[in-house]
């Protein structure tokens, strides 16, 4: 086993800063060369408080930030337009992609697909609301309002 502090966050294993115990192997092999950490020694130790300190610092400004878009996104109605038949029913459906940009539109607030969270794509004309996750613990309601074209 190795200690070895971390220069980016690595999904599984820690955060940027922490000092974390692996097996060589995956040190020498994964860690050391992708530049993800580096050897832990008491030298390191004051690096990884600042470390800390500069990431507590800046996830407490994005989750501020996030925190601010959230009442811009819950104040609109986003509007999707549509194909639709007579009887309400799309032609094909609203994803994820529809709602990202229908919300850059109506609001200016730019989001990744993969922050969207729908349980099935929307597939009549009316209203929905769908999640959005802007942080770590913040979430956002999106309402939609879906018409036909």
């Amino acid at each position: 086993m190795m200690k070895v502090l971390l220069r980016s966050d690595v999904k599984g294993l820690g955060r940027r800063g922490d000092i974390v115990e692996v097996k060589a192997g995956f040190a020498r092999n994964f860690l050391l060369p992708t530049g993800a950490g580096l050897v832990a020694t008491t030298a390191t130790e004051t690096q990884a408080t600042a470390m800390r300190r500069a990431r507590d610092l800046r996830e407490a400004q994005d989750r501020k930030a996030a925190e601010a878009q959230r009442s811009v996104i819950e104040a609109a109605t986003v509007v999707v337009a549509a194909r639709a038949g007579t009887n309400g029913r799309l032609f094909g459906s609203v994803t994820e992609a529809d709602v990202v940009n229908a919300l850059r539109t109506a609001t200016g607030i730019s989001l990744a697909r993969h922050q969207i969270h729908m349980e099935e794509h929307l597939k009549d004309v009316g209203k929905a609301s769908v999640d959005a996750q802007l942080f770590e613990g913040v979430v956002a309601r999106v309402s939609l309002e879906i018409v036909a074209k």
